[in-house]
């Protein structure tokens, strides 16, 4: 990752650094989290205030979720997979404080992603990867708090 210097009008006189995460910066970290051979792996990268980024890696199909403070945005950087979005989660149970865990999603939307796709999660919606087996799924996240 790469830190650039840069200033803005509203900041005339004071530097901010700006975080560039390169294609190649992204390869090699995913390439790590594979290597882990897990069928999740994730690697926070940076916080700013109000949100944060990381790189995750799927081998196999997670639980689903609901992070009820926290909107999700993913940049798919590699693979194929569903994505069940609204609906009930099924078993739900709090992992903790705003964070709900279940083993699948009940009456949701059903989306293709592939690389190089994004979607935006609001916070409180339920959702759930679905991982083909034997194709890996990396994506980029965003997570903004303060909903």
């Amino acid at each position: 990752m790469k830190k650039v210097l840069f200033l803005t009008l509203a900041t005339v006189g004071l530097s901010q650094a700006v975080d560039i995460y390169s294609a190649a910066d992204l390869k090699a970290a995913e390439d790590k989290l594979a290597q882990k051979g897990a069928p999740f792996a994730s690697q926070e990268l940076a916080r700013y205030g109000n949100h944060y980024t990381m790189l995750a890696h799927r081998e196999e199909t997670g639980s689903s979720e609901v992070h009820e403070h926290e909107a999700d945005i993913f940049v798919v950087q590699d693979g194929a997979a569903t994505i069940v979005t609204g609906g009930k989660v099924v078993n739900p149970k709090t992992q903790k404080s705003g964070e709900i865990r279940g083993s699948s999603i009940t009456g949701g939307e059903r989306h293709a992603l592939s690389t190089g796709d994004i979607i935006h999660i609001p916070a409180g919606t339920p959702h759930q990867l679905l991982i083909e087996k034997g194709k890996p799924f990396t994506y980029f996240v965003v997570k903004v708090t303060g909903q």
